[in-house]
């Protein structure tokens, strides 16, 4: 019997934990083992043993299974680790959201070649990640003559991983940020007059009235300077 040493690592953000069932199975080259369940996933990480009834040889792949019985609760993984009986710790990055009832395949994290993926198991999975990113990933044309964007009419359509990951997280923040100064300046102009105004300017005193109202403003976390002009 060969027993493996299984560390399943939850990320590090809120709610990243989950209380729907969690088992794993490990895929080696000359077989793989049984969905072992992982109790219980609050923490940062949770230790466990896969027993096999033989050695699976290298581990090439996981396959993580989440399901529920009642209420939905999604689960970000981090990474995995595997040790085998012989000592040789394997390492498979996952990053991801797990949403629903879902198998999910992280491939072990060495950088290889397409031409190095001799077993057959590794060519389907590598076809199957590739239709898949296809199918969720596609182009559109927003307007004729424009760039090409995604096929998607909102982030909320996007696949929970990119969705609440730190750089569209981080957009977000800086886009309500830069709208809310925007509203405050519209009704900081709209009182002042200048927003709706139709005639000329009678001064430079009035430009220099409007253009210190916003000079030294932080603008979206740049400071933004804008000079007065000189009489």
């Amino acid at each position: 019997m060969a027993t493996y040493k299984v560390t399943v690592a939850t990320g590090d953000m809120v709610e990243a934990g989950t209380n729907n069932s969690i088992s794993i199975t490990l895929v080696g080259s000359y077989g793989e083992s049984h969905q072992t369940t992982v109790s219980f996933l609050p923490g940062k990480k949770k230790s466990l043993s896969v027993h096999c009834g033989q050695d699976l040889g290298p581990i090439v792949l996981i396959r993580l299974h989440k399901w529920r019985l009642f209420l939905e609760d999604a689960w970000f993984c981090k990474d995995v680790r595997v040790t085998a009986p012989n000592g040789t710790l394997y390492h498979f990055p996952c990053y991801q959201w797990m949403e629903g009832v879902t198998t999910v395949e992280v491939r072990e994290g060495s950088g290889k070649k397409l031409v190095d993926n001799k077993l057959q198991i590794l060519k389907e999975h590598h076809h199957w990640e590739l239709a898949a990113q296809q199918e969720a990933y596609q182009w559109k044309n927003f307007a004729q003559g424009w760039p090409r964007c995604l096929n998607m009419d909102s982030i909320s359509e996007l696949d929970s991983s990119i969705q609440f990951s730190s750089s569209i997280q981080f957009s977000c923040i800086r886009a309500n940020n830069f709208t809310g100064f925007l509203i405050f300046q519209g009704a900081s102009h709209f009182l002042s007059g200048f927003l709706l105004r139709r005639s000329s300017w009678n001064s430079l005193d009035e430009m220099r009235t409007i253009l210190s109202r916003t000079q030294g403003r932080d603008i979206g976390g740049a400071f933004c300077v804008v000079p007065c002009p000189s009489s």
